[in-house]
This record gives structure tokens, C-alpha cells and sequence, in this order.
């Protein structure tokens, strides 16, 4: 007897949950504002979305940023095979045609692009490493204690090293190590990330996840109070916080089966589009799912939120005015100051940074990575070498701008429970002060 009481309890708690969320789901799908706003996010997305695909289709020009594919002498060999061979640049009369045996000049194009990007990266020195591909520098006449003046051990190379105190990167090269970057595939690279963080980090986790609640959840109890619908489900025998619980859910059926499908949609083209030589990026799905949870929270929190300034006041849409201008102050917060102790006083904060923890992790090589495109260009002096910086490749800004260290000072994966569980609890807070003060009204 007793186990069949219980199975009726949980039945009809059941049967209430059940009910009252279809109930919501259907008037969503009714209405054509719902159709309006999803239609509206879906739109902004696929016109970035337009955007990357043009970027990733378009060739970005080679650039000799280091000089070398210049004849100054101008006598028929480039700089840098004259560097190779250890000939004057500034002498028409030293080239290596003139070596026993003589050498062919080589086309200039051979000095363009020729070092592509090859930083290893290494998370105990924190440098990047950045190798003499074209053999200016091993098949001089330099000793090889000229060979390695950076005294990292290593001759030819280039390391760019992490300064944690002064968080400033300092170039140490060896000579002729020119490291002519291929602006191509750096561009490329490069403006693919800056896309996904961009898009995850402005597209979903601050432009859909505060639009979508604002117009959906805002009334989500209001509407049915001004309505008198509200007189039928307070009518049954169900607390009022467990109509706020339900009515929630029913909302969450409708956005995050949206979010889920959109992000899927632009991780399958960008998986595709992206470059690379593999046929799908799928380093890239850590930074996606990341996204997702990311989004999920936030609108579950923003909803969540603006439910309860709809049980507040009527006009509930027009307190959340501000709350979402505060939001997108902290979203570009974020993304430049990621440490601050203001972002801990918002949602978006705590978001970002689990997409800040998975690009860590999918992109370990982000920070030397980004670095490495305001680091373009050199000169070849024999007697010291000049790294040139200012010469930034392209992709470089936007990428610099879009990516972040991680702000709270711990690792990605602590980094991401432990945002995940302030936001669950930042949505746990606004359900139990909005179901409070929905029990104070009167319902008429």
C-alpha cells in the first residue's frame, strides 16, 4: 500500500511538471515572436559565420618581412643566398657566383615565405622556438659559438620567452635566423580561432544567451498574471516556486535545443572550412563544447534572472535594460582585463571563462602562438641580429583581441567547475528569491 502511495506521489509530480512545461513549450511555439527572436539570433550568427567563410577563401599576400628576397647589391643574388654562402650584400663583386665551384643564383620567391611557422611549444619553459628552416644560418662561415649568442644551447634558433612578473615576451635570436613567416597560413590560423572564440564568446554567450531571455523569459510568469491564465495553474494543488521551476523548463526546451543545433551548424562548417591539411578540425570540438556549456548556462541563468524581474514589476523588460548593458561592459572586460574582481560580479564573466578554459586546453600554444604574429620580420647582420617587432602578421589583431588568459589564477579544469557551479548557483539564487516574491503577489 505504502509503495503505491509513493508511486502516485512521484506520478503526480510528474504529471504537474509535465504538464505545466508542455503547457509552456506549446505557447512558445505559437507565438510568432518566439520564431521572430530565434530567427533574428540565427541571422546574426550566419552573417559572421558569412564572413569567416570569405576570410578562409580569400589568399592573404606574402610579405618578405625579412628582407632577404631583396638583390641590394644588385647582382643577381638575393640577400639571403648571399647570406647563405657568406658573400657581401653590398658588393656587385662578392656573390656566389664567384666561389670555386660557382653557385646559380636562386629565384627570389625562394626567400618568401620560405620558414612557414614552426614555434614548438613547450609548457615547462614557456618558449617558442623558432627554427633556421633555410640554412642561413648553420651553412655560414659563423663559429659555432657565434651560432648560438641567445645562450639557450641551441644554434639557430629564435625564443621568444614569457616574463610572468612583467607578463611581457622578450625575443632572443641567434643570427641570420631571418624566419620570413608565411602570412598565409599564420593569417589563416589565426583568424580561424579568433572566429571561434570571437563568435562563442560575443555571438552566444553575450548577444544570444542575454537576447533570447530577455524577449522569451522576461514574461514568462508576468504574462500569464496579466493574462489570468495564472488562475488555473495556482489552482492546483502545486507551490507557486514549483510553477517558476516548471515554467523554466519548459522555456529551457525551447532555447537550448536552439543553442545545441546553431553551434553544431557552425562547428561543422568551421570543422570543414577551417585550415589545415586534416579533413575536419577536430582539435577544435573541445572549444566548441566549451561554448555550448557556456551558453546553456547563461541562458539558463539570464533567464532565470529577467523571469524574476518580470514577477518583480510588469515592466520587468525595462530593468533588464540596464542589467544587460552592465553585461556587455563585462563581456569586453573579459576580454581584455580577465583577472579583474569586477567580472565576478556578473554572468558573462563566469561564461567566458569556460570558453577561455577549453581554448586552453584544445590550443595549448595560444598565448606563444598569438605573440608570434606581432614578432614578424628581421635583418640579416652578420654580427648581430635585429628582431624586428611592430610588423605584425595578419590575423595577428584579432586574434589578440578575441583570446585571454584564464582569470581566476587556476588551471582550465578548475577553472571551469568552478564557474560552472557559480553559475548554477547564481540561477539558484534568482529561482529562490523569484519564487519568494512570487508567492507575495496577488494573483487577480
Amino acid at each position: 500500500m505504502e509503495k503505491k502511495r509513493g508511486e502516485t506521489i512521484w506520478t503526480a509530480l510528474d504529471r504537474k511538471a509535465t504538464a505545466i512545461a508542455e503547457f509552456t513549450v506549446r505557447q512558445y511555439r505559437t507565438r510568432l515572436s518566439t520564431w521572430v527572436v530565434l530567427g533574428v539570433g540565427f541571422l546574426a550568427i550566419s552573417v559572421v559565420l558569412l564572413f569567416y567563410i570569405d576570410a578562409m577563401n580569400s589568399e592573404i599576400e606574402a610579405i618578405d618581412n625579412d628582407g632577404d628576397s631583396y638583390d641590394w647589391d644588385g647582382d643577381g643574388y638575393v640577400n639571403g643566398q648571399e647570406f647563405k654562402y657568406g658573400t657581401d650584400v653590398n658588393d656587385p663583386f662578392s656573390h656566389p657566383g664567384l666561389l670555386n665551384p660557382p653557385i646559380e643564383a636562386e629565384p627570389a620567391s625562394m626567400y618568401v615565405n620560405e620558414d612557414d611557422y614552426d614555434w614548438d611549444y613547450s609548457d615547462a619553459s614557456s618558449t617558442w622556438d623558432a627554427k633556421d628552416n633555410d640554412g642561413d644560418c648553420v651553412d655560414s662561415s659563423l663559429l659555432p659559438s657565434q651560432k648560438d649568442d641567445n645562450g639557450d644551447g641551441i644554434v639557430c634558433n629564435i625564443v621568444l620567452r614569457y616574463d610572468s612578473m612583467t607578463k611581457s615576451y622578450s625575443v632572443y635570436a641567434d643570427p641570420n635566423v631571418d624566419e620570413d613567416p608565411d602570412e598565409d597560413r599564420y593569417g589563416k590560423e589565426a583568424q580561424h580561432r579568433a572566429f571561434i572564440l570571437g563568435v562563442g564568446k560575443l555571438g552566444f554567450v553575450f548577444l544570444l544567451s542575454i537576447f533570447i531571455p530577455l524577449f522569451l523569459a522576461t514574461g514568462l510568469i508576468r504574462d500569464e498574471m496579466t493574462s489570468g491564465t495564472m488562475q488555473y495553474m495556482t489552482a492546483k494543488p502545486i507551490a507557486r516556486g514549483e510553477i517558476f521551476l516548471y515554467r523554466m523548463l519548459g522555456y529551457l526546451a525551447i532555447v537550448w535545443p536552439y543553442l545545441l543545433i546553431v553551434c553544431a551548424l557552425l562547428a561543422l562548417v568551421s570543422g570543414f572550412m577551417g585550415p589545415g591539411d586534416q579533413f575536419y578540425r577536430f582539435g577544435d570540438l573541445g572549444v566548441w563544447f566549451s561554448i555550448l556549456i557556456a551558453a546553456l548556462l547563461a541562458t539558463l541563468v539570464y533567464g532565470m534572472l529577467f523571469a524574476f524581474l518580470g514577477v518583480l514589476w510588469k515592466y520587468g523588460i525595462i530593468l533588464a535594460l540596464p542589467i544587460a548593458a552592465w553585461e556587455l561592459g563585462m563581456a569586453l572586460l573579459s576580454m581584455s582585463v580577465p583577472e579583474s574582481s569586477f567580472l565576478r560580479m556578473s554572468i558573462v564573466g563566469w561564461s567566458m571563462s569556460i570558453i577561455d578554459s577549453g581554448a586552453y586546453l584544445a590550443w595549448p600554444d595560444m598565448a606563444m602562438f598569438t605573440e608570434a604574429g606581432a614578432w614578424a620580420g628581421g635583418s640579416n647582420d652578420m654580427s648581430s641580429f635585429l628582431f624586428i617587432g611592430g610588423n605584425e602578421l595578419p590575423g595577428y589583431g584579432a586574434l589578440e583581441w578575441a583570446q585571454s588568459d584564464l582569470g581566476l589564477g587556476m588551471g582550465p579544469y578548475a577553472t571551469t567547475i568552478v564557474s560552472i557551479l557559480v553559475l548554477f548557483s547564481q540561477a539558484l539564487f534568482f529561482w529562490f528569491i523569484g519564487q519568494l516574491i512570487f508567492k507575495s503577489k496577488e494573483i487577480v
